[in-house]
């Protein structure tokens, strides 16, 4: 982990610095060099901040703290992000209203009991360019909706604690893009028009790589997508109920579960999150024999071709059955 997170924020920040300082002179290489940054922020997003927000990067609540701001130095809240991801996407997995993971706006529609409107028949092809803005609006505009509406629903009922989270949202923003975005457009010797492109370009490749990941977990083939009862109650073990709305993909591959922090083993991320990544593989094993014996499902796609190819027939599935409709094996 210690590796990872250096050889991560180095991948970020080494291309950034020499645009920053104003060395580069070429408008190609500055694209070029945002573009690797982009990689960096999906490095730093999947293999560095997920743990330490999650409490798993390490046993020292300061560390684990520490790293997490690793999350806003990227021009994203970390305090936002908790809520998302920790307390009501991990706690209400695939369940439309609840997991803002799978709430899209209405040109998409990522769950059988959300609304149907005519173009999202088209969703598999255009979902992509929503994908590739998914960090740029995340660092402009999606936190402060996110947090405004956590507040209407009660889950910051302090408002001190409001007040807090918001004034250290707005300086690590002003941070970011005074660093990432308006210095090199104030000293770069060609026009400005080209590090907006570059700037666009690291959102557009972190963007893809970030929502691509996540979505593989929950929108394939096979995914649960459950409704609570008329009291609001579901009727599964919160366990069973992990196994039945993820799934993992390319269990082989070495490089990929390095690269995406262990998110191929997304069952396991989802049953133990407060457990480091580097251990899911073998963790994985044990699940895996466990839920045969117990005649659970365990839902893996052997490869990330696969998984995404899988993604793209449940998007188009999803675009054009009507509300209630589960996606099966594609």
């Amino acid at each position: 982990m210690v590796f990872k997170t250096m050889f991560m924020l180095a991948l970020y920040m080494l291309p950034i610095v020499p645009i920053f300082l104003g060395f580069i002179e070429s408008p190609l290489i500055l694209v070029m060099l945002y573009s690797i940054s982009g990689f960096g922020i999906a490095g730093i997003g999947m293999g560095i901040m997920h743990d330490a927000n999650h409490g798993s990067y390490s046993k020292s609540k300061g560390v684990n703290r520490l790293l997490s701001f690793t999350l806003d130095f990227l021009g994203c809240n970390s305090d936002v992000w908790k809520l998302q991801h920790n307390v009501l996407h991990h706690t209400f997995t695939n369940i439309a209203g609840h997991d803002e993971d799978i709430s899209s706006p209405i040109m998409l529609r990522f769950s059988p009991h959300e609304k149907k409107y005519w173009l999202h028949r088209f969703q598999h092809y255009y979902v992509w360019i929503f994908y590739g803005v998914l960090t740029l609006y995340w660092v402009t505009f999606k936190d402060f909706v996110k947090f405004t509406g956590y507040r209407k629903k009660g889950l910051l009922p302090d408002p001190k604690v409001y007040r807090m989270i918001m004034a250290k949202m707005i300086i690590f923003k002003l941070i970011y893009f005074t660093y990432a975005l308006i210095i090199p457009m104030l000293i770069a010797p060609f026009s400005v028009w080209w590090v907006v492109l570059g700037f666009v370009c690291m959102h557009m490749i972190s963007g893809v790589l970030l929502s691509v990941v996540f979505q593989l977990a929950h929108v394939v083939p096979n995914m649960a997508y459950p409704m609570p009862d008329v009291e609001n109650d579901m009727n599964s073990d919160w366990h069973i109920h992990q196994m039945n709305s993820t799934s993992n993909f390319s269990p082989n591959s070495r490089v990929l579960q390095w690269y995406f922090g262990g998110l191929t083993n997304q069952i396991e991320h989802h049953l133990f999150p407060n457990i480091c990544h580097v251990h899911y593989r073998i963790i994985g094993k044990m699940v895996a024999i466990t839920a045969k014996e117990h005649k659970v499902p365990y839902h893996v796609n052997r490869t990330f071709g696969l998984a995404v190819w899988r993604h793209i027939k449940t998007l188009r599935l999803l675009g054009r059955l009507e509300t209630g409709f589960i996606p099966v094996a594609v």
